[in-house]
């Protein structure tokens, strides 16, 4: 079990399976890029099953969630699903991507064992996509999201970051298309995770102004705590249902206290949390021998030190020196 002193335990394992990306966010990285982690330095597939096999057998973990940078970057992703899918207990799989290769993929990853994903869109519109992504790639994006909903990787979550004077006006309209198409969007505050480190509190796009611009054109009905669980989204049912469209506040309205995640990073450092300043490495005990069992402690130990909370509400803030491309959203 990753418990940690608050006596929160933690079951769902974010894996980074690369921290390289064909886009170029705004909100996540320079138009160049970043120095991309060296061939060595990334775990191997073998690694990356193993760790996830300890987590499920050993650690209670059940939920993985493949990451990036971009998953399906990752050479070996659909033998990796098809390896964790083998496992016993078998945890529950999905993947968040931009999109963009999804279209040639969906159907390999749902026979291999994912279950469902998230994909990443932000607008409409494929002009602000240029502006936002730096990359003319709007059309792949809706292709993947089609492919994915044919393939059965449901529910298909559409996640959406909204800036000012980009696409801060595209709530509605982008929540109409969502409940169109069967897709469940889900809103998301921009996050001080930006490796250019630009993030400013009082400009972003809060979960209040998200749900101000929505109820202009929906009525929303809260779907309750109970509903929740550790979801880091609130739901609301769209005009009574059945559709529901998240907010995930985690600027605003934290919801640290039900936190159950755990991350291991692409060059496998475990995270306890996102905005985590500590890292703590499972690499070099996996590549001197280290068993099982001492993996599992070591990892324990990482988890049973987690804080309170993330600290976005505090004036003293420090984002982490890694951005959110090398640690996964």
């Amino acid at each position: 079990m990753l418990i940690d002193t608050y006596g929160r335990v933690a079951t769902d394992l974010r894996v980074s399976l690369t921290d390289r990306c064909n886009l170029r966010c705004t909100y996540c990285m320079p138009e160049e890029g970043l120095q991309w982690l060296t061939k060595s330095d990334l775990l191997t597939d073998d690694e990356i099953v193993r760790l996830i096999d300890i987590a499920v057998r050993l650690l209670g973990v059940e939920e993985v969630r493949f990451t990036g940078g971009e998953p399906l970057l990752r050479p070996g992703l659909v033998s990796i699903v098809e390896r964790v899918a083998a496992l016993a207990p078998r945890p529950r799989m999905s993947l968040t991507t931009n999109g963009i290769g999804l279209r040639r993929t969906a159907p390999a990853l749902k026979t291999a064992g994912l279950d469902r994903v998230n994909v990443s869109l932000d607008t409409l519109r494929p002009d602000v996509f240029k502006r936002l992504t730096r990359r003319d790639r709007h059309k792949d994006v809706l292709d993947g999201l089609l492919a994915a909903r044919e393939a059965g990787l449901t529910p298909v979550k559409v996640n959406t970051v909204l800036m000012p004077g980009l696409n801060a006006d595209e709530a509605p309209g982008l929540l109409a298309w969502a409940v169109h198409h069967g897709y469940e969007l889900r809103f998301i505050e921009q996050m001080p995770l930006d490796a250019q480190h630009g993030w400013k509190r009082d400009s972003m796009v809060t979960a209040g102004d998200i749900l101000d611009s929505l109820r202009t054109r929906f009525d929303l009905t809260p779907e309750g705590a109970g509903e929740r669980g550790a979801a880091p989204a609130e739901r609301w049912l769209v005009d009574g249902g059945p559709h529901r469209v998240g907010v995930i506040a985690s600027v605003t309205r934290p919801f640290c206290a039900a936190c159950d995640r755990t991350r291991l990073t692409a060059d496998g450092q475990i995270r306890n949390c996102l905005f985590a300043k500590e890292e703590t490495d499972l690499r070099g005990a996996l590549r001197s021998g280290g068993s099982d069992e001492e993996i599992a402690r070591i990892w324990r130990l990482a988890m049973w030190g987690k804080k309170a909370g993330a600290g976005l509400d505090d004036p003293s803030f420090v984002q982490p020196a890694r951005p959110m491309s090398a640690i996964g959203g």
